[in-house]
């Protein structure tokens, strides 16, 4: 049984099935965990939570048997994850990067966790997973662009973690491009969030190696997805759709993908959109032995290669989701000026909101400037995309973030 009961009440030997408030303000990774410790008893009180849903099947109960709002249904969804749909859209980016910068470092922490016990043989559990994959809804939901542009800029050491964070949004915004909603939507967010964990089974110096794989440690890194599917088999309550996208968002469309060549009609959908996802932010990452390409241009990239490797009709709503310019790509407009996108519009994928900052003309900043290239009272348009390296602009992720450098 469930019971919500204020943390006055709570003592060791409870089972914690859920900490009430955000996931983002308490103290641990795990969404329901037994509370046997009593520096994770302390830790909750210091948290400023009030309130906690225990159950009493898998631990103590309150000491007088007293029922505070008894929850009847044993597998209830928690509210969050119902909320995700209602919740207000179209904060700007600015506005929601601080929030998404938090959760970036939370969810890093929780699939870092989740990981390392996969490595060492712990079943992996769904309810592990879903506060995760809601606060990455969540963001997602209220501005897409804030949390995908700060997952891309993930650090070379904790690229394999951070990358299931990045994958797990991607999927997210690219479900609801397709239509998806609801559970199918948190369906996509836990398969990114997961699709990787069969790295855990690959040697740490080969994942963390800075020269060229050999043709022996590359077959050994493609054993990832059968690996991953097996950890996921051992799991408690993961779905059939999160094992697989394990096992093959490395198939392509012309059947020339692994492990098991799949050809289009062969491939579910929601492993088409996961082999998508990877690949964006594979490429876009920086990695031991390379940095990654700009976001305009690994679309571009990506385009090339369309025919044969992904589903056309798939690959043209992640463009949609993430725009031709995603956020954080450097364009040179039509007036001479240099900008950085900050987000996408409705009204075009060539018509983002930019920030300009550099006068060509000049060759120096100028008062920086927002505009809507979507509205017809805006004339100017952009004419490329281009190498922040090459104008020496280093602080690119600060100018569409608004974040100081010290974060990025």
């Amino acid at each position: 049984m469930r019971k919500r009961i204020p943390i006055e009440r709570l003592r060791l030997g409870m089972h914690v099935h859920e900490l009430c408030g955000s996931w983002i303000a308490h103290p641990f990774w795990r969404h329901a965990f037994l509370l046997d410790n009593p520096e994770d008893l302390q830790a909750i009180h210091a948290s400023g939570i009030r309130e906690v849903w225990i159950d009493t099947a898998k631990g103590l109960d309150v000491e007088d048997g007293a029922a505070e709002k008894i929850v009847a249904e044993a597998n209830k969804i928690p509210a969050q994850a119902d909320a995700i749909e209602s919740r207000k859209q179209g904060i700007d980016t600015e506005q929601e990067a601080a929030r998404a910068l938090q959760i970036c470092i939370k969810s890093r922490d929780a699939v870092t966790a989740m990981f390392q016990e996969a490595r060492m043989g712990r079943a992996l559990a769904a309810e592990d997973a879903l506060s995760v994959v809601e606060e990455i809804s969540s963001s997602v939901l209220r501005n897409p662009d804030a949390l995908i542009g700060l997952v891309r800029l993930k650090d070379k050491d904790d690229y394999t973690y951070m990358h299931s964070v990045a994958v797990c949004a991607l999927m997210v915004s690219l479900a609801r491009q397709l239509g998806l909603e609801g559970e199918q939507v948190r369906e996509a967010g836990m398969a990114g969030l997961l699709h990787d964990i069969g790295k855990m089974k690959i040697p740490l110096e080969i994942l963390n190696k800075p020269g060229k794989l050999t043709d022996a440690e590359f077959d050994l890194v493609k054993t990832h997805s059968m690996e991953g599917y097996r950890i996921l088999q051992g799991g408690n309550n993961i779905s059939d759709i999160a094992k697989d996208v394990c096992l093959h968002h490395h198939e392509k469309v012309d059947g020339s993908g692994y492990p098991d060549r799949l050809k289009n009609e062969q491939i579910d959908l929601y492993a088409k959109m996961g082999a998508v996802c990877d690949v964006y932010d594979a490429i876009t990452s920086n990695r031991p032995y390379r940095n990654g390409w700009e976001p305009s241009e690994s679309i571009r990239r990506m385009a090339e290669w369309s025919a044969g490797h992904y589903d056309p009709v798939v690959f043209k709503a992640f463009v949609k989701s993430i725009g031709i310019y995603p956020v954080g790509s450097l364009v040179r407009l039509d007036s001479n000026r240099l900008g950085v996108v900050m987000e996408q519009t409705e009204k075009s994928l060539l018509t983002p909101r930019v920030k300009v900052f550099f006068s060509i003309r000049s060759n120096a900043r100028i008062a920086p400037e927002i505009l809507d290239l979507s509205r017809p009272s805006c004339k100017d348009k952009i004419i490329s995309h281009e190498d922040p390296g090459a104008w020496d602009i280093p602080d690119i992720n600060q100018l569409w973030s608004g974040l100081p450098t010290m974060y990025l």
